[in-house]
């Protein structure tokens, strides 16, 4: 049976005021019976232009947000919750209509999304394999007692600070303090939970990504069997694809490794992650002042969360625009395991309810469809070198017979080279668990 999200969560109790000696309690809530997801998501490559070329395996695959998903500008569904910078601008779209579910339906689209009149939502040809949550820890690392060490560090600032790190021997740690290492803080589920009784973007018939200068700002409207006639909705600046994330970092890895950014239009809060093997060992560092792995972060947040989380100094303020890495921290790991930094900065919920709440609390609301968008922006870098919009760019580039400077750090008669190994969080763990 398919689980419904709701949207608007019928209250367990009817809230209630006193006035005048008498109780005046709300109407609870219906959840709509028609509900539509949004997910917008920007990638991007510190020191990159964005990349337009074909899209395999490997490296690319990775960048992808571990799926090789064919040529670039192809996308499916699920793609937007990941990492992916290639395609660089991602839509997933995810229609619940409980009047009638599994049935496709289209979203009729505002030209400067330049992706035609419609998209197509068709319903999904086999239930999704479950996806791991960021953070989970794979069955297989349980099998056998790991090898190695994992060493987490946190906090901006140019020196390691008094306590730090926090170590974690897995040769010695029983499973429970290896389970414990990495739950830490963990997004809140907020995303459609997909069934056969949706109808989904992308999808066989049409799957591909925004195209450059592509916005969502517009009128929108849901059209198929059983929609609501009055499905149609307006999104503006805030609900559309955010602008990629700028950023530079500079110093060696024997440094202090600083990290600065453009401030990014609509993010509300900033997340930055880096880690590196080093031997057997994982060396970790995020941005917060928790000391947890920050694995569980890299994902959409609600808008309270983001402001709880901002006050308890787990993300950066939207004001924020620099960072600087503990000196040293990945210094062991030599040039073959360049640190991977990861940042996000995160743009929030927008929610769309028709009709809208009554003022009066006692009226009676029955929503007749709702749509939420969810949006964030993301990007990678390998650190030691600098990287940015000022620093040298190779490796991959838009244009592959263009003619480019070599990567930073790199000879020039070696520019022809593949450019070194970028680090999967999922390949590392394998790598420091002996896999």
């Amino acid at each position: 049976m398919t689980h419904l999200h709701a949207f608007v969560r019928p209250a367990a109790l009817a809230a209630s005021l006193c006035l005048l000696g008498a109780a005046v309690c709300a109407q609870p809530a219906k959840a709509p019976k028609t509900q539509l997801w949004i997910d917008l998501s920007t990638g991007s490559m510190a020191g990159m232009p964005e990349m337009d070329m074909p899209m395999g395996g490997g490296l690319l695959g990775m960048m992808g947000g571990g799926r090789a998903a064919g040529m670039a500008g192809q996308t499916s569904y699920g793609m937007a919750r990941g990492m992916s910078i290639m395609p660089p601008r991602i839509i997933d779209i995810a229609l619940y209509n409980s009047l009638r579910p599994g049935v496709e339906a289209r979203q009729a689209i505002p030209p400067g999304l330049r992706m035609g009149e419609s998209l197509p939502l068709l319903p999904p040809k086999a239930q999704p394999a479950e996806r791991a949550e960021p953070g989970d820890v794979p069955e297989e690392y349980s099998r056998e007692q790991p090898k190695g060490r994992i060493l987490i560090y946190w906090g901006c600032g140019t020196g390691v600070r008094a306590g730090q790190p926090r170590v974690l021997d897995l040769a010695r740690a029983r499973p429970t303090d290896f389970a414990q290492a990495f739950a830490g803080r963990a997004v809140p589920e907020r995303g459609a939970r997909v069934g056969p009784g949706h109808a989904l973007y992308p999808n066989e018939r049409a799957s591909l990504a925004v195209p450059r200068d592509g916005s969502l700002v517009g009128e929108h409207q849901v059209l198929g069997e059983g929609v609501p006639a009055s499905m149609r909705f307006a999104l503006a600046s805030a609900q559309d694809l955010m602008p990629p994330i700028d950023l530079r970092t500079t110093g060696r890895v024997q440094d202090s490794i600083a990290t600065q950014w453009q401030s990014v239009r609509h993010a509300r809060a900033y997340y930055l992650h880096a880690m590196a093997q080093q031997g057997d060992d994982m060396v970790m560092w995020s941005s917060a002042e928790t000391p947890d792995t920050g694995m569980g972060l890299f994902d959409y947040l609600p808008n309270a969360t983001i402001e709880r989380w901002v006050k308890e100094r787990v993300l950066l303020p939207a004001e924020a625009t620099q960072c600087a890495i503990p000196q040293g921290i990945f210094a062991a790991g030599g040039r073959d395991a360049a640190p991977m930094l990861r940042m996000m900065a995160y743009g929030g919920e927008s929610h769309i309810v028709h009709p809208p709440r009554p003022a009066d609390p006692k009226a009676p609301w029955t929503p007749e469809w709702a749509v939420r968008v969810r949006v964030k922006a993301h990007t990678l870098a390998m650190l030691g070198e600098e990287t940015g919009s000022a620093a040298p760019r190779g490796g991959l580039r838009a244009d592959p017979q263009e003619s480019a400077p070599a990567p930073a750090g790199q000879p020039a008669d070696d520019r022809g080279a593949a450019p070194g190994p970028l680090l999967n969080p999922g390949n590392l763990l394998r790598g420091i668990l002996g896999r």
